[in-house]
């Protein structure tokens, strides 16, 4: 079942991922270090959003310093994650990505244009060296990250065990993690759903964790406390809803 809204919103989705695309690309060949096409990504987000009749708030954003630099730790449950957290978090952002995007045309030459990296989730030794290439990346340009630790959209809302490799890399840089619950996104569009519901999501925004005492073997711990997180922001949007 498709209905009205979904096509209208999808038809938008690839006019305009195409023309911010082409925008960024061209504007990304004289700014390096890519907070152009992060300002376009942030742009695009906002009016992808508005485009399929979404709105949203962002609570929380008080926990964080407007200067600093922090890896976002996401659930993930709808492909309106991504519009969402680019938009509501007013920081140069990249991501740690699955590898597939990266070979969609335009919008992938986009992301490698902006600094985006790309893991190969069948292959656990190219990932771990596209993780070493990012926290080399960072040391040479700092921004923030974003990671969605389950590894792929979550079918029911539940959150599930998180993976460890983009958290690990931020226990080795010393990075603070910032817990993040995108909350309404699988109600507006689930995983396998072509109905696109009119509704306000909710980008809830925990305390940073600083990561410069946490022992490396403490890392599993450490994993399942951001977790543990992120379960319970999102519960508290369930009480408020």
């Amino acid at each position: 079942m498709i209905n009205i809204r979904f096509f209208w919103f999808f038809i938008n989705v690839i006019i305009w991922t195409i023309i911010f695309a082409i925008i960024g690309i061209v504007g990304s060949l004289f700014e390096w270090r890519g907070k152009f096409l992060s300002w376009i990504a942030q742009t695009w987000s906002k009016f992808l959003l508005a485009v399929g009749g979404l709105k949203y708030r962002v609570v929380g954003l008080d926990n964080l310093d407007p200067r600093g630099n922090y890896v976002f730790a996401a659930n993930h449950e709808s492909a309106l994650d991504i519009p969402l957290a680019f938009g509501g978090l007013p920081y140069h952002i990249v991501a740690i990505a699955k590898i597939e995007l990266k070979r969609i045309p335009i919008f992938g030459w986009a992301m490698m244009a902006g600094g985006h990296f790309f893991v190969d989730r069948t292959n656990h030794s190219k990932a771990l060296n596209s993780l070493d290439k990012a926290k080399a990346s960072m040391v040479k340009n700092p921004r923030s990250i974003i990671i969605y630790p389950e590894g792929t959209r979550s079918i029911n809302g539940e959150i599930k065990p998180f993976k460890k490799g983009g958290l690990i890399m931020a226990l080795q840089m010393g990075i603070p993690v910032v817990p993040i619950a995108l909350c309404g996104t699988r109600n507006a569009l689930g995983k396998k759903g072509l109905v696109l519901r009119g509704q306000t999501l909710e980008l809830r925004i925990g305390k940073p964790i600083l990561t410069q005492h946490i022992q490396y073997e403490d890392r599993r711990q450490f994993v399942m406390d951001v977790r543990q997180e992120v379960v319970a922001l999102k519960k508290k949007w369930h009480h408020a809803a």
